[in-house]
């Protein structure tokens, strides 16, 4: 019989918990490859944008397919993106600049691929201020911005703006309306705060102001506790926002169940974009599996009426509010929209050089898949990609053959 004394005994159970702990972890974080029949995992993040996702499963589109999704809330973009690098998402509801962001290192590991299979939006974020300047900066008076928020930093040293994601949509909203109101980046905190908490933020004071996408600016006014100072389309009428982003070997392993789901989405972006179904969306959405916000303020919000706060009335977007469809314009993958972006990043100091920006839109972008549904669709391809185009708000003019260019002369 082996004797074995106490300490032996120790080092033994602590070797055993040292490597269960080990083989835990490379098990955590291994990318898991995708099944061919097992059931598709799709995450969102709690905003109204998500509707082309959860309307194809609650419409039972993506059955009418044949795809098995699961739809998954998720409570953060830097969990959809873990989730989706290492498989144990297929894809989500995505900020589309997200990818560029990951892959060029500004907001995840250099060289990491996430693939746009195609775009589920357009429009419909917001910059919304706390009432620390309602009756200072009005809607859309950008003059009116650099002015007090110098007059607060000085009053209380700092200034603080929440976005979601370094190097997302939102963050690039943000830093081109500082930029619009002449307001240095570098002068104000700028944090990332995940959607669904940034009402939360904002009424315990964390911050002076937000960019996200709805319903959480219409809650803020709704709450009393800010108000809209501009919204993003006002910035940049029908600019891009959430893509379909799907991992990387599934779009590889299952391009046919892909297309499936690509289909089931663009069907429902098509109901979406009819006016009398977003009453129906609203309420379905607004419930708490999904976005768990009120419903009226989803609804009037997707219809452009939009109750700006701080006693200032009511601002209605006729057709430029939020749009899915809009004859398939929407959902095209364009990589000149891709190439601003990564412009953007060398722009605002998140790059120090520029990248390959071609080479990465095109490893990124399933343009070709997109094509291939659309057409088995009949739905009408764009051809304005790659064509020189300017922001609405911004006039100058970049080139994506040529964004060194646009560099040297846009404002900072």
């Amino acid at each position: 019989m082996i004797q074995t004394n106490k300490n032996t005994s120790t080092l033994f159970t602590t070797l055993m918990l040292v490597m269960c702990t080990v083989l835990f972890s490379s098990f955590k974080t291994s990318p898991k490859p995708p099944i061919a029949g097992e059931p598709i995992k799709l995450g969102f993040i709690p905003l109204t944008d998500c509707s082309p996702i959860v309307m194809a499963k609650e419409l039972g589109l993506f059955k009418k397919y044949g795809v098995e999704v699961i739809v998954t809330k998720e409570t953060s973009w830097a969990n959809v993106r873990d989730k989706i690098l290492t498989g144990e998402l297929d894809g989500a509801h995505c900020l589309y600049t997200m990818p560029f962001s990951v892959y060029t290192g500004v907001g995840g590991k250099a060289g990491s691929e996430m693939k746009i299979a195609m775009m589920l939006n357009v429009n419909g974020q917001a910059i919304t201020l706390s009432n620390d300047f309602c009756g200072k900066v009005g809607f859309k008076q950008m003059n009116k911005v650099t002015p007090v928020v110098a007059a607060k930093l000085k009053a209380e040293k700092e200034v603080t703006f929440a976005m979601t994601f370094p190097g997302g949509t939102h963050d690039l909203w943000l830093r081109n309306w500082m930029s619009l109101a002449g307001l240095n980046q570098k002068a104000v905190k700028i944090i990332t705060i995940p959607p669904p908490q940034m009402v939360a933020n904002m009424k315990v004071g964390n911050m002076d102001g937000y960019c996200v996408g709805e319903p959480w600016g219409g809650v803020a006014v709704k709450q009393g506790i800010g108000f809209t100072q501009i919204a993003s389309q006002d910035i940049w009428k029908d600019h891009p926002e959430k893509a379909l982003v799907v991992n990387k070997e599934f779009s590889e392993t299952r391009r046919e169940d892909l297309k499936k789901v690509m289909k089931a989405i663009l069907e429902a972006c098509i109901w979406l974009d009819n006016p009398a179904n977003r009453k129906k969306a609203a309420a379905i959405i607004g419930k708490a599996p999904y976005v768990n916000a009120p419903a009226d303020v989803i609804e009037a919000r997707l219809m452009g009426d939009y109750n700006l706060g701080c006693n200032q009335g009511t601002e209605v977007y006729d057709k430029d509010y939020m749009l899915f469809y809009k004859g398939g314009t929407v959902n095209y993958p364009r990589k000149s929209y891709a190439i601003w972006a990564m412009a953007q990043f060398v722009r605002f100091g998140y790059l120090k050089e520029e990248p390959n920006y071609k080479a990465i839109a095109d490893k990124l972008i399933l343009q070709d898949l997109y094509e291939e549904v659309a057409k088995s669709m009949k739905i009408k391809i764009p051809t304005d990609d790659m064509k020189p185009f300017s922001l609405t708000m911004d006039k100058t003019v970049f080139n994506p053959n040529n964004p060194s260019a646009y560099l040297k002369v846009v404002k900072k």
